[in-house]
């Protein structure tokens, strides 16, 4: 069987890199090529991603490939973080870069949508709990703003479907990424009317939905010419990096779930339809898509907590790997504070060290001190939400599960695992690390008939990968930890 080729262009809230993957007789292997920095910029009190520069990059990466590996590949597939867009006008021009979800646009704007339609009804609707960062806060905010620019486009683009829109012509919303936005019902697979008609928002620029593993079609000729990567389809796989991600969990049979980990962490079961009862919405749950399948999921403010830590820790003079904090908190005295992870106080704050020592004031515990209390305390508090987000969501599937898979670049954080593992009372099992990515190309060699199943992507990854598991131990010292999470979000 001849190679098979595929590029993936994998963007998130950090950096962007491609990725050659190359699937062969069975296995998949994948080779970066080029890696490239994304931050936000701030213009005028708003944050703004560049999208012109990750555009540029894309470009570089395609003249690396065409470089390496000739004129011609099966499919190239882009995806990236959720909820953001950019807005087209009528030639097709970019009316603005658009705005990062972090940007404090969206204050108050929960309690606007909760005022114009019950939040338990807006969840029955469209299966997603309510958070300022979702795409619904962020168009409802130009509405009650007065933005003009509502009014001069033409053209709705979530980040993922502009950049394919660049490479192809094609203007489409994949739908792994459409469920995000709160503006598309589930059950229907379409955009959900009502919605847009109660936040007065124009349904009128929404594009047509295509499924993962849609081939849009081939790249633009002048962006051929211009990267020597002359035959290459453009194609949508799980356009959702956590889409992404799920289509590559290596699990087999009924009793597992699965935590996608990295700035944030996703952690979910697969489900055979959409749950929208109030016991879901008070778990702060939310239903996605992945190929060939919903799941429900909670959303948790993941490994942001540490890189926000040592990022201050560098502005201070200090800088630290993520392996030496590892090894300096599993040396750090047990027992210490512990936080809720998902408190809105750590969604942004100028300093994350100041949060965390801010909570712990609040609730009356010890502050940590130096970076290996903070780093305990985060990976502790970490393993105890993910304990909290499995039990309620095993109650509300009337589950149980025995194997937690762990992907993505939390996946190597061995001391995570271990704690994920104990505070659970699962077996975890790590790895692939490059879950998205590998997501990303299997689900565009499906698209092109290589592959013929989700159940077949998930071989594929199982043959290909190094997966590590980790056991449970330490039971009693976790359940009284355990106890200390529940009465810390209770206070």
């Amino acid at each position: 069987m001849d190679d098979k080729r595929f590029l993936a262009v994998d963007l998130g809230a950090e950096s962007g890199r491609i990725v050659v993957g190359t699937l062969h007789e069975g296995r998949l292997s994948l080779e970066e090529i080029h890696r490239f920095q994304n931050e936000p910029v701030e213009v005028c009190g708003t944050l703004h991603w560049d999208v012109l520069d990750l555009y540029k990059n894309v470009l570089k990466g395609l003249r690396e490939y065409a470089r390496r590996f000739g004129d011609s590949a099966e499919g190239v597939g882009i995806d990236t973080w959720a909820v953001d867009f950019g807005l087209l006008a009528r030639d097709g021009s970019l009316l603005q870069n658009p705005v990062c979800y972090r940007d404090h646009r969206t204050d108050g704007m929960p309690e606007f949508i909760r005022s114009r339609m019950p939040e338990k009804e807006l969840y029955a609707r469209v299966g997603i709990f309510l958070l300022p960062i979702y795409t619904l806060c962020q168009m409802a905010s130009l509405r009650q703003g007065n933005s003009p620019i509502l009014d001069e486009a033409e053209t709705f683009l979530m980040m993922p479907d502009l950049l394919a829109y660049f490479l192809s012509g094609r203007m489409a919303c994949e739908r792994t990424n459409a469920i995000s936005t709160q503006l598309y019902d589930p059950r229907a697979g379409a955009w959900h009317p009502e919605v847009f008609e109660t936040f007065d928002l124009p349904m009128g620029i929404m594009p047509d939905l295509v499924d993962p593993g849609t081939v849009l079609g081939p790249l633009r000729e002048s962006v051929g010419a211009d990267t020597g990567l002359r035959r290459a389809d453009v194609i949508a796989p799980c356009t959702h990096d956590t889409g992404s991600a799920v289509a590559a969990v290596p699990g087999g049979g009924g009793d597992w779930a699965f935590l996608s980990s990295g700035t944030w962490s996703i952690i979910g079961s697969l489900t055979d339809d959409v749950v929208t009862g109030e016991d879901a919405l008070d778990a702060g749950l939310c239903n996605e898509l992945t190929l060939g399948s919903f799941f429900l999921c909670q959303n948790i403010m993941g490994l942001w907590l540490l890189q926000q830590a040592r990022a201050a820790w560098e502005r201070g003079g200090s800088a630290y790997s993520y392996p030496e904090l590892a090894e300096l908190a599993e040396g750090a005295p047990r027992g210490g504070p512990i936080v809720a992870s998902n408190d809105e106080g750590f969604m942004a704050p100028d300093d994350m060290l100041q949060a965390i020592r801010d909570y712990c004031r609040r609730t009356g515990q010890p502050e940590p001190e130096g970076p290996a209390q903070v780093t305990r305390c985060i990976l502790e508090s970490l393993a105890l939400c993910y304990r909290h987000a499995l039990d309620r969501m095993a109650g509300i599937l009337g589950r149980s599960y025995r194997t937690l898979h762990v992907v993505g670049g939390g996946s190597q954080n061995t001391l995570l695992c271990r704690f994920t593992a104990s505070a659970t009372g699962l077996a975890v099992v790590s790895g692939p690390v490059e879950a998205t990515v590998a997501g990303n190309v299997l689900v565009q060699a499906y698209a092109k008939g290589c592959l013929g199943s989700p159940d077949e992507i998930r071989e594929v990854v199982r043959a290909s990968s190094d997966l590590v598991e980790y056991a449970p131990r330490d039971s009693a010292y976790w359940d009284d930890r355990y106890g200390e999470y529940l009465e810390l979000l209770e206070g």
